[in-house]
């Protein structure tokens, strides 16, 4: 059986779907940070049959919460100090991501002022639809 060590201090996410752990490891940014990064992969889960599982050791803050609803809002968020879980978090689909999701549209004013950021805002809950702030050019899952 695979050990790998508890956290004296930082974050679990827990409850990824298979296989998705290594897009949200680059859209946290976390190649870019020098913490320590654990990613399990398809660990056995009697909820989920198959999950992955990010360990992120130190303070992480800045963690930015909307990308990861955004990718998969029924990850579990543990914060880890001494030892311990002191809080879960459970997240939601963010009204509003910035820069996660890019403009397809070949007219929108993202693609002509580069320096735009690229915003979405959630449009149908149910669906998983996000809009265009710019264009309303319509981005689903």
């Amino acid at each position: 059986m695979l050990n790998i060590s508890g956290l004296k201090e930082g974050i679990v996410l827990d409850h990824i779907q298979a296989g998705k752990s290594l897009d949200i490891y680059y859209h946290l940014g976390l190649d870019k940070l020098e913490c320590q990064v654990a990613i399990i992969k398809n660990a056995k889960s009697n909820k989920m049959g198959r999950k992955d599982i990010i360990k992120i050791e130190g303070d992480l803050t800045s963690l930015d919460l909307d990308v990861l609803g955004y990718i998969d809002h029924n990850i579990t968020v543990n914060i880890i100090q001494d030892n311990r879980i002191v809080e879960k978090k459970t997240l939601k689909l963010p009204k509003k991501i910035t820069n996660v999701i890019h403009c397809k549209n070949p007219r929108c004013i993202t693609s002509i002022e580069q320096e735009l950021p690229d915003v979405f805002c959630l449009s149908d809950e149910k669906t998983e639809t996000y809009r265009c702030l710019y264009c309303e050019e319509k981005y689903g899952k």
